[in-house]
């Protein structure tokens, strides 16, 4: 197959020889080869398509000995478009409803995202039928649950341009609806596998003399077992989907994935309650483990760093270190997150303080406190602090502007969460003098400190210092600590480590105030780097299935504009 951008034309056509010179009228502009398969005809289309492929040498035509469905059809295009050497085929219905005219469109799209699977999105006029319209919602509902995504806006529309290798290595490994459960069977499993839909806006009508292959019991009967196969194919996929990530670095990764995830996440919870939920966790964290690749090869990794540093300080080893318990105990602190956010974590039964923590938070000084966090353990804990004094606030500064509809999340499913969410695109004077007045007021704001955020107003930088852990050099992001140091304000560190059945709140004061003065910055924010590092190590040491940083910690993104300091 070539490796460059090939896009050809497939046409599956059963009794529609009365449109198809139209259609292939339309098509002529976009200059492609055309593929039609004539899916086992009975009236006099073959006879129609014979005499047009004879009249166009850019149509080649495909015959199925009897009709095997519209999936079959677009299949067997499929396999001859990439014989020929094509890389993308468009998929055009026969009966010329589509807006032909928008394949340069489609066809743009495809070629940004080879990858991708790329679909019209229908804009109806009223010639659609209403049992139609109404039947497509109830399909767009049932697609948004069984990939915990609304990125599949229309998975309905037989116009569209499919990446040919990827959507073949899909038939090859499952059946695929033939009919017309084909055209969303095939774009959810799709998504499934790794390749993403766009869409691109387009019109389509039904015309009045029009001719529907729908059969209203059969189809309806298709639809509704397809719609149960994916509903249980997407069970043991919910990790995957979940947090379904590129192989990019964290802080290049665009989190848009999870919001309806979240929302089943918590439907669940409610129905059955968290026992239940919790005997889910082996099997579906088994095929995650499985599945993700990638975060799977950095659980190994840190598991080797800790037993490599461990060593080195004759310290002992903690037993079950291995990657499937560390993914296992990720999926146990998602179940603690939701039980944070909805008021279920008790002091005394769930939480407790670690020795020396309650004291170094001072919760009744009615001083305003910096909570330095990071992505060791489950920082969800906190909440349950509320119960020792509930007149505490407590904000999380988040660099993510999906945080915005993470907390729409939680006001609609767990009200009771009172998540109070901040979310900057970078720190500059206006997120200081918001904080500051916060902290006045006796307030708390908790930030991490161990993920990286691109600061936008300095063209991309990443601002870091690079410290050294757990035997090695890694990049920590410089903005906290100057944060911390402009707010002359107490600032603690925090981490809730799962130990001994129970979540267990650390807590220290980090400096109170942070000292940054101007004539050695640098010196100052260095130092204040190197004590985070070297208490984030310490702590990770004494709980390594509670890093929750699945992705390569000591590089940075790559082809990344730097700004650091490495002395």
């Amino acid at each position: 197959m070539s490796l460059t951008f090939t896009p050809c034309v497939v046409i599956p056509c059963y009794n529609h020889g009365a449109t198809m010179s139209n259609v292939l009228t339309r098509l002529q502009p976009a200059g492609l080869r055309v593929f039609v398969v004539d899916d086992g005809s009975t009236d006099d289309t073959p006879i129609i398509l014979e005499a047009l492929a004879r009249g166009d040498s850019n149509l080649t035509l495909i015959r199925l000995p009897q009709n095997a469905g519209k999936g079959e059809a677009v299949i067997r295009g499929l396999r001859e478009a990439a014989q020929a050497g094509f890389t993308h085929a468009v998929q055009v219905d026969a009966d010329g409803q589509h807006a032909i005219e928008d394949i340069p469109a489609l066809l743009a799209l495809a070629e940004q995202h080879p990858q991708a699977l790329i679909s019209g999105q229908p804009l109806y006029d009223d010639s659609i039928p209403r049992s139609r319209l109404y039947g497509r919602w109830i399909t767009h509902v049932w697609v948004w649950i069984e990939t915990l995504s609304l990125q599949l806006k229309d998975s309905m529309c037989g116009f569209r341009v499919y990446p040919i290798a990827p959507t073949l290595q899909l038939a090859s490994r499952v059946t695929l609806g033939k009919r017309m459960d084909f055209d969303t069977e095939v774009m959810v499993r799709l998504y499934w596998q790794g390749n993403d839909s766009y869409f691109v806006p387009t019109r389509v009508i039904y015309p009045l003399d029009g001719l529907s292959h729908f059969d209203a019991l059969k189809d309806n009967v298709r639809i509704s077992l397809m719609h149960t196969r994916l509903f249980f194919g997407m069970l043991p996929r919910i990790p995957s989907l979940l947090f379904r990530r590129n192989a990019t670095h964290w802080a290049q990764q665009k989190e848009v994935q999870g919001l309806w995830g979240m929302r089943f996440m918590l439907l669940v919870w409610r129905v059955l309650g968290r026992r239940a939920f919790s005997l889910l966790l082996y099997p579906v964290v088994a095929v995650y483990w499985l599945l993700a690749r990638d975060a799977r090869r950095a659980s190994k990794n840190w598991l080797a760093r800790v037993r490599t540093t461990l060593a080195a300080r004759h310290l002992p080893l903690p037993a079950g270190l291995n990657s499937y318990r560390h993914f296992l105990r990720f999926g146990e602190a998602m179940l603690d997150k939701v039980a944070g956010w909805r008021g279920e974590l008790h002091f005394g039964r769930d939480v407790e303080f670690a020795p020396g923590a309650e004291e170094a938070l001072g919760l009744h000084d009615g001083k305003g406190k910096l909570l330095l966090a990071s992505h060791l353990g489950d920082v969800e804990a906190s909440r349950a602090l509320a119960q020792i004094n509930e007149s505490k606030i407590i904000h999380a500064l988040v660099f993510h502007e999906n945080a915005l509809r993470f907390k729409q999340i939680m006001q609609e499913m767990a009200p009771e969460a009172g998540v109070n969410l901040i979310p900057v695109k970078h720190i500059g004077p206006d997120t200081a003098m918001l904080l500051k007045e916060k902290l006045d007021r006796g307030e708390w704001v908790a930030i991490v400190g161990d993920r990286l955020a691109v600061n936008p107003q300095r063209g991309g930088d990443w601002r870091v210092n690079w410290s050294e852990f757990m035997g090695h050099p890694a990049p920590f992001p410089q903005g906290p600590f100057i944060l911390a140091a402009a707010l002359r304000c107490p600032v603690l560190l925090m981490f809730a480590l799962r130990q001994q059945g129970k979540l267990r709140l650390h807590c220290e004061v980090f400096a109170d105030p942070l000292p940054m003065p101007r004539a050695a910055r640098q010196a100052a924010l260095r130092e204040a780097v190197d004590h985070y590092a070297a208490r984030l190590e310490h702590y990770a040491l004494q709980s390594p299935l509670d890093w929750f940083n699945f992705f390569d910690f000591w590089r940075l993104p790559d082809h990344a504009p730097q700004s650091t300091d490495k002395e």
